[in-house]
């Protein structure tokens, strides 16, 4: 199936919520540099509580999830393209993976929850899958999305559930990091994300989930890709009012049991593996709730002109991330202006809502002058180094 303007708008938009979304809680977070400002008005504290909940109901763990799934889309867009011309894409695109590796460990050096280097080393379980059939590929994503490690050391708790466990390996990691994110000193911050700060988002996306999500998401995507889910066309379109309606109705039940598991399990041990089971499968329930509510609004009228002015900032989604790095690390961390000293998260959201509305200002801007963002054209440019380059 050949790609359409059409398609490809929506995806972009899409992929620029998922940036905004991404920017907001990660200044709510303060970059991951964790700190509760002490002497806030009552009034204030309420609020920056009512804030953060609903940003982290909204779009905690929702955000990256649709990132992955238009990761896949993409892979299958760019495999196909090549494809039309007897060329197999997959060598290539293990190089593009390592390309993107390289630009994921830059944007470590700033903020360590890059997800870059996640995806660039993940994205690699595309290539065996790139030729099998919808069906085994369904398969492989389904049995991923079932967190089969969380199943056996479910297994293993419920056999001993008065065992006692200890704190996840990743706390040891983030306790450290306050050391050098509160600090003067960048030259202290870029060596402390390259080494502490990489072992701790590792650790923490193991022990939620996040591994085993984001190759089933991979795989959804390029099914999606395959089946022209983001086509405007009324088979398209049937399929997102159905997933509307059918992740609803899952993300409830899911939501309520992971709000009352702790009253639920009294064994620390079972409630572990299964919370990572339920909020996994409760946050892929929300964020197919999100994208088929943006693709069934993007359909024309108003709204559909709003949702557009997110395309340009889809489009640009390596520079914008990259930069969101760069410009929270330096607000908010010590060698900058060291504001997570005093911003909760009221004023973290005002703060994430203006960089998001100029990084789309800028995105407009620049695309109107270049075909591409500076880093995705630097992407593009190496990706095809040595090789009769695509338009």
């Amino acid at each position: 199936m050949a790609s359409t303007a059409p398609r490809l708008d929506v995806v972009d938009a899409l992929r620029g919520f998922a940036i905004v979304s991404i920017m907001l809680l990660h200044n709510i977070e303060h970059f991951d540099l964790y700190y509760v400002v002490p002497d806030l008005p009552a009034w204030l504290v309420v609020l920056d509580k009512i804030i953060w909940d609903c940003a982290f109901f909204l779009f905690g763990g929702k955000s990256y999830a649709i990132f992955a799934l238009l990761f896949g889309l993409t892979f299958h867009l760019q495999s196909q393209r090549r494809a039309g011309r007897d060329e197999d894409f997959r060598v290539r695109y293990g190089w593009r993976l390592l390309i993107l590796f390289g630009f994921g460990l830059l944007n470590s050096m700033f903020y360590h929850g890059d997800i870059l280097t996640i995806y660039a080393v993940i994205g690699l379980c595309l290539l065996p899958v790139a030729r099998m059939r919808d069906g085994v590929v369904l398969a492989l994503a389904a049995a991923l999305m079932l967190q089969p490690y969380a199943w056996l050391v479910l297994a293993d708790a419920m056999r001993h559930p008065d065992a006692k466990i200890g704190d996840p390996v990743s706390w040891q990691y983030f306790a450290r990091m306050n050391a050098y994110l509160t600090g003067d000193s960048l030259v202290r911050v870029w060596p402390g994300n390259l080494t502490n700060g990489k072992l701790a988002v590792i650790h923490w996306s193991w022990e939620n989930g996040r591994i085993f999500q984001i190759m089933s998401l991979f795989m959804l995507g390029m099914l999606a890709g395959r089946r022209g889910l983001f086509e405007a066309v009324p088979a398209s379109l049937r399929f997102w009012r159905r997933t509307l309606a059918g992740a609803a109705l899952l993300f409830i039940p899911l939501f309520a049991i992971k709000t009352m598991l702790p009253d639920l399990v009294a064994s620390a041990a079972v409630r572990r593996p299964l919370g990572t089971i339920i909020a996994s499968w409760s946050n892929v329930a929300f964020m197919l709730v999100l994208v088929a509510c943006f693709v069934l609004l993007y359909q024309g009228g108003a709204l559909t002109r709003a949702l557009r002015v997110l395309a340009p900032l889809g489009r640009m989604s390596l520079t914008s991330y990259f930069t969101q790095s760069i410009i929270g690390s330096f607000i908010y961390y010590g060698f900058g202006l060291g504001l997570y000293k005093v911003t909760g998260a009221t004023v973290c959201l005002l703060i994430g809502v203006l960089l998001a509305a100029l990084q789309c200002a800028f995105c407009a801007w620049w695309l109107r002058r270049h075909a591409q963002g500076p880093l995705e054209r630097l992407w593009h440019r190496a990706t095809w180094i040595s090789a009769r380059q695509p338009a």
